[in-house]
């Protein structure tokens, strides 16, 4: 159950989006512009990111959402389970380690990011664009799991199962198009 009683019993990211749809429709095509517009990192890659962050925060919730959603981009569950026991040997695709060090780092303790991290990304052969999408994605994520523990809304494995699914295949356009007025 929700902190907040108006969400009712079962609530959703949506749920928390209703309570000021403004803001909201901003919020969404952000999301759709960081994890969805065309750049130098896959929709599957920043999902990825999306879920490392989400992990490492401990939301249920988005964890459970985007790596439903990972999942559907073909990513095995025990990939996804062994990446926070060591990066290097979860079976994650070697370029994208030194991305979701740099994003985990971030998330953990951001003061400590260093110039190293940043020329171990691009060593691994992504560019300035692809670190600042990267950054995008992990910033949004921090921000999102807070939204969402803070409102207490942590969902179930149904619903992560059926959002991870929907944004998979359709990105975050229908959940602007659920906020339009």
């Amino acid at each position: 159950m929700a902190f907040f009683e108006s969400l009712g019993k079962r609530p959703t990211a949506l749920s928390i989006f209703e309570l000021n749809k403004a803001a909201a429709r901003h919020l969404t095509n952000y999301h759709h512009e960081v994890l969805r517009a065309p750049g130098p990192l896959t929709a599957a890659e920043r999902e990825l990111i999306a879920t490392y962050v989400s992990g490492l925060n401990g939301c249920k919730y988005c964890y459970g959402t985007h790596s439903a959603c990972v999942v559907d981009y073909g990513v095995k569950r025990e990939v996804l389970d062994a990446m926070f026991e060591n990066l290097e040997t979860s079976g994650v695709e070697p370029k994208m380690v030194p991305l979701l060090k740099y994003a985990g780092i971030l998330t953990q303790d951001m003061t400590a990011i260093s110039e190293e991290d940043a020329q171990a990304v691009y060593a691994a052969g992504w560019s300035e664009d692809a670190l600042h999408n990267a950054i995008l994605v992990a910033c949004t994520f921090n921000f999102m799991n807070r939204l969402l523990e803070g409102h207490g809304v942590i969902g179930n494995p149904a619903l992560y199962e059926a959002r991870g699914k929907a944004l998979a295949e359709g990105g975050y356009e229908p959940l602007l198009a659920a906020l339009k007025d």
